[in-house]
């Protein structure tokens, strides 16, 4: 098992940037794709980015295409979300999310395919 931890999260102006962190226990990290979701008031959970479990592959939300570089490092059982060019629209909790795959090269995207959740970070966009 992984327990996610989200930080990093806080207000920030449009246009601005922000850094995720998501930190894990466990000793088999490795062996688990990660992603990050969000969540808006009133809204349903919604993909952000994931990466596979080696990070060779990433996928990303094209609402967020360009703006996001996801990372891991395996040696520190952490993964990243790096936003630029954040709009009001990107305000939402932040939630990291680990599911176990093995070596599989697979990329996950969707909220069932996850079966650890962080709490979340709030991430606010605003002047």
């Amino acid at each position: 098992q992984v327990h996610p931890v989200e930080s990093g999260g806080g207000l920030v102006q449009p246009g601005g940037s922000l850094r995720l962190s998501c930190a894990t226990s466990g000793r088999t990290f490795s062996g688990y794709s990660m992603g990050w979701f969000r969540q808006a008031p009133g809204k349903e959970r919604e993909f952000v980015a994931a990466i596979s479990w080696s990070g060779a592959n990433t996928a990303y939300a094209d609402s967020m295409k360009g703006r996001l570089t996801i990372s891991r490092d395996n040696t520190r059982n952490m993964v990243s979300l790096q936003m630029a060019s954040l709009k009001p629209e990107d305000t939402a909790v932040y939630y990291c999310a680990a599911v176990s795959t093995g070596q599989s090269a697979t990329v996950y995207i969707h909220v069932n395919d996850y079966v650890y959740w962080g709490q979340g970070t709030q991430v606010t966009v605003s002047s």
